[in-house]
């Protein structure tokens, strides 16, 4: 069963509060993020894929309230452009990296 926990672009950001990880190694820190990546990415396939069913009930006519396949909606789209702005910007610290001479 899916939890029905609300994973909103501010729910997500404030999850990314600076630690002390003094004692983790760059490999610890790097699953880390990367199991943050993960659960984003899935969190933001459930939001579709609820956007999804919503959309088919609608369409059969069981679903009598639009404003709340509007909301699911609009979520999904701020998900997804969080994500891409999260890409973009992890990408642009790839590239700096790359280009710094040692």
């Amino acid at each position: 069963m899916i939890d029905k926990i609300s994973y909103s672009p501010l729910n997500i950001m404030s999850s990314i509060q600076p630690k002390d990880n003094s004692g983790e190694g760059a490999a610890d820190l790097g699953k880390r993020f990367g199991s943050f990546l993960n659960n984003a990415i899935t969190n933001l396939n459930t939001q579709q894929q609820q956007v999804d069913n919503l959309n088919q009930s609608f369409i059969k006519g069981e679903l009598s309230d639009v404003h709340q396949l509007t909301i699911a909606s609009e979520k999904a789209s701020l998900g997804l452009e969080l994500t891409v702005q999260v890409r973009n910007k992890v990408l642009e610290a790839y590239q700096e990296m790359m280009r710094m001479q040692l």
